[in-house]
């Protein structure tokens, strides 16, 4: 298989053009083998009409006389043969070789044909003439051949200067257009060469320059793709920047308090340091595991809309975290209640997702919702969508606040309680990965909020 461009292209124009040069060629000889027949043609039939003009009545017979001059319109370089016979109705050979062949009955005249004589291709020309004698009508048949060898120096004279034009202008078209892809090849070659001369690093688009039209095309699939390269980058840059700021301040206080703990000889206040040194390692870990979280959310997202394949049961998930999160909410006195109106919701989300998505929303809910509040999930579908529902009659959200709750590390609380400001981040960016819909609205008795997520059912 052919694997250059310029050699494929090339061989696209050089097969119909060499195809194009053999009809022609052939084409042109065949006008010039018609050339030659009919300049010899006309020779045998000059000769011919000369030696029946010779054929006369003597003494109540037919004679000829066959003329030089008759036979001299043959005289060429190519030393051709010529034959002659002259036969009257009664097949008597009157001058010539008497097996030149016989008349063609019914012919016209006059006929020429080809043939073989005396193992040689020979033209021929069959002549009749009336003869009238007496009352009595005659006819004479005067059969004139000549050998084929100027004939044939005449079709080559004719047709070779035209093949050898053919072949001059099929040469002349394959180093045109050799020379032309070379030419159109280069923009294409300037980007190929701007592209693997960059820094790795370089993430600026690529420019078209004076590239075809036809070209340009892959020169914006290529920005395109630098462009998500580039998001991806800054998004990895964000993520990084902001997992060390944030975990840099959990690691600086546990340090302290370990450095501290080493110097404390009380147990009962070097137990409390350890205890507090277990919350911030908990808090830290919380923290990192968040971040992973996010780091894949955003990788799913980068990835393109949608879930692909997946499918996910909204129903079990929601139970399972339900049942995972109850302690927490016994803790402080919540009441954490569903509301399912369907046995099964299938949706287009990866499984671990939608735990996510499902559990820091419940978290979230149960953490700024006061000691005994309420929370409550509830699952429906209609048209095409799933939503899930959690809502609660905590203090809610100012409306100031609604437009930057999805950001991250972006917390709405008091000073004492705890989080990372990381799951509504996360929640926004599965859903949006999942071509979903994410809303705030007012809570239990218009108390507090409910967070809706809508995501496409899997049919």
């Amino acid at each position: 298989m052919i694997h250059s461009l310029r050699a494929r292209l090339l061989l696209w124009l050089l097969l119909p053009l060499a195809a194009f040069v053999v009809v022609t060629g052939y084409a042109s000889y065949l006008r010039a083998v018609d050339t030659a027949d009919r300049v010899q043609d006309r020779a045998l039939q000059a000769s011919a009409e000369v030696i029946a003009g010779q054929v006369d009545w003597f003494d109540g017979r037919l004679l000829v006389h066959v003329p030089p001059a008759a036979l001299s319109l043959f005289d060429s370089p190519f030393g051709d043969q010529v034959f002659y016979n002259v036969v009257d109705d009664a097949g008597r050979v009157l001058a010539g070789n008497p097996a030149l062949g016989p008349p063609l009955a019914g012919a016209g005249n006059p006929v020429f044909y080809p043939t073989t004589f005396q193992g040689l291709p020979v033209r021929v020309v069959q002549l009749s003439r009336l003869m009238f004698n007496d009352g009595h009508t005659y006819k004479v048949m005067v059969t004139v051949g000549q050998t084929l060898k100027g004939n044939r120096d005449l079709v080559r004279t004719l047709s070779i200067p035209a093949l050898t034009r053919e072949v001059v202008l099929l040469l002349l078209a394959v180093l045109l257009v050799v020379c032309g892809l070379t030419v159109e090849l280069r923009p294409l070659l300037r980007v190929r060469n701007e592209v693997a001369g960059r820094d790795p690093m370089d993430l600026e688009p690529v420019r078209a320059g004076d590239l075809p039209q036809e070209l340009r095309p892959i020169v914006e699939v290529i920005n395109q793709c630098i462009q998500r390269l580039n998001e991806h980058v800054l998004r990895q840059k964000r993520f990084i920047a902001d997992a060390a700021h944030q975990i840099r301040t959990p690691l600086a206080i546990l340090g302290t308090q370990l450095q501290y703990a080493t110097q404390v000889q009380d147990d009962s206040r070097l137990r409390e340091i350890i205890g507090s040194a277990e919350c911030s390692t908990q808090t830290m870990t919380d923290l990192v595991n968040k971040l992973l979280l996010l780091s894949q959310a955003e990788a799913q997202s980068a990835s393109g809309p949608g879930m692909g394949q997946a499918v996910a049961d909204l129903v079990p998930a929601v139970t399972a975290v339900l049942e995972d999160l109850v302690v927490l909410a016994q803790r402080k006195q919540i009441d954490l209640g569903a509301d399912i109106r369907a046995e099964s919701v299938r949706v287009r989300i990866n499984e671990w997702m939608l735990v996510a998505v499902i559990s820091n929303l419940v978290d979230n809910a149960i953490r700024y919702t006061p000691d005994g509040g309420e929370v409550t999930v509830t699952v429906s579908a209609a048209q095409g969508y799933a939503t899930l529902s959690v809502s609660d009659n905590g203090p809610g959200i100012p409306p100031e606040a609604r437009p930057k709750v999805f950001d991250r590390f972006y917390r709405n609380a008091q000073p004492h309680q705890q989080g990372s400001g990381l799951g509504l981040a996360i929640v926004k960016e599965i859903v949006v990965a999942a071509q979903g819909r994410i809303s705030l609205s007012p809570g239990i008795d218009g108390n507090g909020v409910t967070f809706s997520v809508s995501l496409p059912l899997a049919g």
